[in-house]
């Protein structure tokens, strides 16, 4: 029962990665935008969140560079594709290039640096229940704030009028133009705020997630976080749930490998991502439903004298 309630510690741990990112990207393109650049994004920010805390000890000052890495590369990604009119899709491409490069670069002098020992945190009294206390209640905080994030987003976006006024941008721009709503300045602060949230997870994967830098360690979770907003058709609730399906994914392997299942390690690494190819393609089957779901101007330039 305890490598149970390990591998469910393990699930909420790997899928809150993907969860950030993931609602991230999931404001971009509630907004019209799309950004293929989150694992460069990603990439960046979790070298830049794990430096900082090397020099200053701080996971709190780690999250926040890992954040300004991602608002920063997302802000010129916006300018490029908002105001210059650039094609979303190769721009975030170009985008992601960039970050493996550079963060593989920057990353050198790190390779061999350690950070200070990981604090454990418990809920009190609710994490000393036998097998849920383990499984759910020790967690690092942001596991939690990342689900509080999430139902604040469903709130935002449903409930609020500047949610309304998002997603209308993300539905037809020429209409809120006409309203007056500044849909140039709506999508660059969705992607600004979507670049940030990238960043944190990145941070999040070096400092906590696997307290080191290797190069290229995000290992293609920005690509899967991409794929998790079509899975959700863009509900913030249905991103939390797939984030965590993904986590499971993942740990699995090794679960299977602490309880002696013999499957080649080839085999169980791909798992993730061929899960991620049949889901999409499950998907895919039913375009009308993504249709429906999905804003109407999404990837689309906005040209505001047309």
């Amino acid at each position: 029962m305890e490598s149970y309630a390990l591998l469910i510690a393990a699930t909420l741990n790997a899928g809150t990665v993907l969860a950030i990112a993931s609602l991230g990207l999931l404001i971009n393109e509630k907004a019209g935008i799309v950004n293929l650049g989150a694992e460069g994004m990603m990439l960046c920010a979790a070298i830049a969140g794990f430096a900082t805390v090397v020099y200053t000890g701080s996971d709190g000052l780690g999250f926040a560079a890992g954040m300004a890495a991602g608002a920063v590369m997302a802000a010129v990604f916006g300018a490029l594709v908002i105001w210059l009119n650039t094609n979303q899709y190769a721009t975030g491409l170009a985008l992601s290039l960039f970050g493996a490069g550079f963060s593989a670069f920057a990353g050198i002098a790190y390779v061999q640096e350690k950070i200070p020992e990981r604090p454990t945190f418990a809920v009190p009294w609710l994490s000393d229940i036998p097998l849920v206390g383990p499984a759910l209640f020790r967690q690092h905080p942001l596991v939690y704030l990342t689900v509080v994030f999430a139902l604040g987003l469903i709130w935002f976006l449903y409930r609020t009028r500047a949610g309304l006024v998002l997603r209308s941008v993300g539905e037809s721009p020429e209409s809120a133009h006409a309203l007056g709503y500044p849909v140039r300045w709506i999508r660059l602060a969705a992607v600004v705020a979507g670049g940030a949230l990238c960043g944190l997870a990145g941070a999040y994967l070096s400092i906590i997630y696997t307290p080191l830098w290797v190069e290229g360690m995000v290992a293609g979770k920005g690509w899967i976080a991409l794929a998790l907003t079509t899975f959700a058709t863009w509900r913030p609730a249905r991103v939390l749930l797939g984030a965590y399906l993904f986590g499971g994914v993942s740990m699995l392997q090794f679960h299977l490998q602490g309880i002696g299942v013999e499957f080649p390690a080839q085999f169980l690494s791909m798992l993730p991502y061929l899960s991620t190819i049949v889901v999409l393609a499950l998907i895919s089957r039913n375009p009308r439903w993504i249709r429906i779901n999905m804003p109407a101007a999404i990837g689309k330039p906005f040209y505001p004298g047309a």
